[in-house]
This record gives C-alpha cells, structure tokens and sequence, in this order.
C-alpha cells in the first residue's frame, strides 16, 4: 500500500513475514510468506464462494463491483484497522465490491476481569452448556448490554442471573403461564377477540423497536420491549384472571382478559425474537402460528384461533448453576499475581484517579449512571402476610406479592425485613411497598430472602425505620423508575 499525500499520511504495509510463519510462502521469495492479514479475508470469500457452488448460487452477484446486495462485517474492534482500511483497498484494487458497512464491537470481560486464554480469564462455551445453562439466558444479557458503539461489556454473573430472572420470567414469560391456562381449561383452548384497544401502543411500537435493532442499539431495543411487558403486566394484574375464574357470570370478562393477555405476549416474542430465536420457535408452536415476521404487528390473532397446551417456555437461573460454571473455570477465573513493577503502576494509576475523582464529585457528590440505575429492579410489593420470626429480634418475615405467578396462581416473595423495631407485623399486612426484587436470593438459617424491602431511617421514636409506600393507584408488579 502506498502513501497518501497530505498531512494524514499512510505508511507502507509491509504483507510479508519471514519464515518460520504459517500460510502461504510468496512465490519467488523462499523464506518469505504473506502476512496472515492479507490472505485471511480472502478466505472468506474463498469459503463463502465454495458455499455458493453448493448452493447453486452466484458468486458474482454478490461480490461484483455493482452489486446491490447488503453485505456487512462484524468484527471485534481490534481488528478494525485491517478490516476498515487493509481489507476495502485489497477489494477495491483486485475489482470487487466493498462491504455496505462494518460493524464493530467491544470486548467481554468476566466479572470485570479481561478475557484472557493466557491470563486464563474466560469461561468456555462447553462448560456454560454442560453446566446446563440455557444459551438463550445469554443471548438475552448480551443483547441487553450491546449498543451500535465499540464499548466493552461485562457479564457480571449476579447480574446475568437477576437480570434473566427478572425480565425473561418474572415479565415476560409471566403473562402467558397466568393466563394460557385458563384458555385451555375454560375455553377448549380458542381465544376471544384479541383487538383491544390497550394493545395499540404495543402494535405502534414496532416501528421504534425495529429502528433500535437496525441501528445495532439493541439494549435500548430490550430495554423497550421490557417497558411493554411491564404495561401489559400492570393490565393483567389489574384484572386478575385468576380471581376472575373463581367467579361464577364471569366467564365472558376471563375469556377477554386471558385472550389479549396471549396477544400482548405474541407482540412481545415478535419483538424478542431476534434476541430469542429459540424461545419465539417455541411460542409459534404453542400459538399455533407460523414463523411471524415483523409485519405480523400490525395484525392481531383472530377471534376464535386454537392455540395449544401451554407448558413451561423458559425457568429461573438456579443460583447452584452459576456456583457450577465458576466450579468448572476455577482455576481460570483465578486471578493472577501481577508483576512488581506491573502492580506498583497499577496501584499509582489508582491512586491518581481516585484524587482526580474527589476533586471532581467533592462539591458535586458521588454519581452513578442511567445503566446503573436501570440494573435496580425496584417493584410495587403488597405485603399479603407478615410475621415474627422466630430466634431473630430484629427481622419480620414478608410474604411479598408482586404481580409473579405460578401455574395460574400468585407467587408470592419471602423477605425477611429488619423492621421489627419500628413495626407490628399484623399492621403491615395490606400494606403497598416498595422491594429490590432483583436482588440475588440469600439463604438464612431461617429460610431463603428473595429481595429487600427499602425503608428510610433516622434516630426517633419510632425506631428510626420507615418502609416506602407509593402512592395511590400503584399496582404489585409496577415497575419503579
């Protein structure tokens, strides 16, 4: 490659190595061999070529100077040097087209910790499936955190289990296994008109969703479905299907509730299924559609379609799983011991950012970002059941409802709260806070605490606790934010 002219002057390339190197040795030149970054892409065109002869198709007609086939390139970013500059001048010198656009990503660190075959920082993809742990989880979570810029991402495992816990279970999937159910049972599995009116604003939000995918800003995609799937859950819980099967001349009000309940729950696959192939897979079959396409928003399932036997689309992540993937990458996830001079710099680089730190947040106080408040999964709780516990002084056991089902029925959170100073238990039940219900689950001698009720404190009279009530109107299950 030869120099540019001007002030941004480009360097030569140098395409050859000296042996002993892999690939192919130059013609003419023993010794010599091409540099892997100038045959590498010509591989895959090389291996997409042979699929073309397979297929039947055109090689040309995708890779010719005026095609108008899209073709993209997804790369890591430290790559993007080759691919980006190398890459394009190699296909436009030989009189080939040049990608539509490329595409590049941060990378993935674990816990915090760089991904590192050296170092030993990773976790393999064999021991995530053999752990049994489902790839769509991850999918989710990756697509959760990934925007159209090159910023790194962590998989920080308490998260990852929260995160899918709280939004694939606790929202989404929730709203089929209340109310698919009643359909099968009550209703010979046929449901009503799924054409309401409140469904309107998921249909309309097809238009914003897809433009978050086309534009690779996929967390704020998800980020958007989830806010449908917190609406439509605030519907279900306002209309309680489950109470309603228990009341006789209620039937015709169940049979609608339950039936847009599904189609609010079709839109929402619709819309995760590029994030969950599989999963979307799986409700066609239980819908009894075919493969919906992004056009199927605009049109709702018709009054009287069969649908099938429900059965469980996706658990929780078991706390005992993730203990079993970190098990089979102990001896990588281990950190290592950095050297002397190597952690002395780190330790200097530390210091100077924390004092440049205080200087900045000492008037302005300590701040934290709209991603991390977001990862906080604050709910509108009732408080269904309160009690002592029995050989502790200071903690209440609750039993929380907060909008979560199971086959058809409430499922309640257990917290244990330490606001026995400041409260009776009897007074408490009824009563509307707010919980961290994607808080890991603690195992305590007195049971398992799914979450955390949030409380004020002072130094009064009343013990110096208050727990947060919401105002009027608020819902179990209502997100706060």
């Amino acid at each position: 490659m030869r120099k540019c002219e001007g002030e941004n002057k480009l360097t030569d390339w140098d395409i050859s190595r000296d042996a002993p190197y892999f690939g192919f040795e130059i013609p003419d030149a023993p010794g010599k061999y091409f540099y892997v970054w100038l045959d590498a892409p010509i591989g895959y065109m090389g291996s997409f070529k042979n699929f073309c002869g397979k297929q039947g198709l055109d090689f040309n007609e995708y890779f010719k100077p005026d095609s108008t086939t899209e073709l993209y390139h997804f790369i890591g970013k430290d790559i993007l040097y080759f691919h980006a500059l190398f890459w394009p001048a190699e296909l436009e010198h030989a009189g080939y087209r040049t990608p539509t656009a490329i595409f590049a990503h941060g990378f993935l660190t674990v816990d915090g910790a760089k991904m590192s075959k050296s170092r030993g920082t990773f976790i393999t993809a064999e021991s995530y499936l053999k752990t049994g742990l489902n790839p769509e989880w991850l999918r989710y979570y990756y697509a959760a955190k990934l925007n159209g810029t090159m910023e790194d991402i962590d998989l920080n495992l308490e998260d990852f289990v929260a995160r899918v816990n709280s939004d694939l279970v606790g929202k989404y999937v929730n709203i089929a296994s209340r109310c698919a159910g009643f359909i099968s049972k009550k209703f010979d599995g046929k449901l009503a008109s799924t054409d309401a009116a409140w469904l309107k604003p998921l249909r309309d939000a097809a238009d914003n969703i897809a433009a978050a995918y086309d534009d690779r800003d996929f967390g704020r995609a998800l980020r958007e479905i989830m806010a449908l799937a917190d609406a439509a859950n605030v519907v279900v819980n306002d209309r309680k299907p489950w109470e309603l099967a228990k009341q006789e001349g209620k039937e015709a009000e169940l049979h609608a509730a339950c039936s847009e309940a599904i189609e609010a729950f079709r839109l929402l696959t619709l819309y995760l299924k590029p994030a969950l192939p599989k999963v979307a897979e799986a409700v066609e079959a239980f819908l009894g559609i075919p493969p919906m396409n992004w056009s199927d928003a605009g049109s709702a399932l018709p009054t009287g379609h069969a649908i099938n036997a429900y059965s469980h689309l996706m658990t929780r992540i078991d706390p005992k799983q993730i203990v079993a993937l970190v098990e089979a990458n102990k001896e990588s996830l281990a950190p290592t011991e950095p050297a002397p001079q190597k952690h002395a710099e780190k330790q200097e680089k530390a210091v100077t950012v924390a004092v440049a730190q205080a200087e900045v947040g000492k008037d302005s106080g300590p701040h934290i970002s709209i991603d991390d408040f977001m990862k906080i999964d604050l709910r509108i709780a009732k408080i269904v059941e309160a009690g002592h516990v029995e050989g502790a002084e200071k903690l209440i056991r609750l039993s929380l409802d907060i909008g979560e089902t199971e086959n058809g029925e409430m499922r309640p959170r257990q917290v244990f709260a330490g606001i026995k100073s400041a409260y009776d238990p009897a007074a408490l039940i009824g009563r509307l806070t707010v919980m961290v219900a994607n808080l890991a689950p603690r195992k305590m001698k007195f049971g398992m605490s799914e979450g955390m009720v949030l409380a004020a404190s002072g130094d009064d009279k009343n013990g110096g606790l208050y727990i947060l009530s919401p105002d009027s109107g608020a819902q179990p299950g209502m997100r706060v934010k």
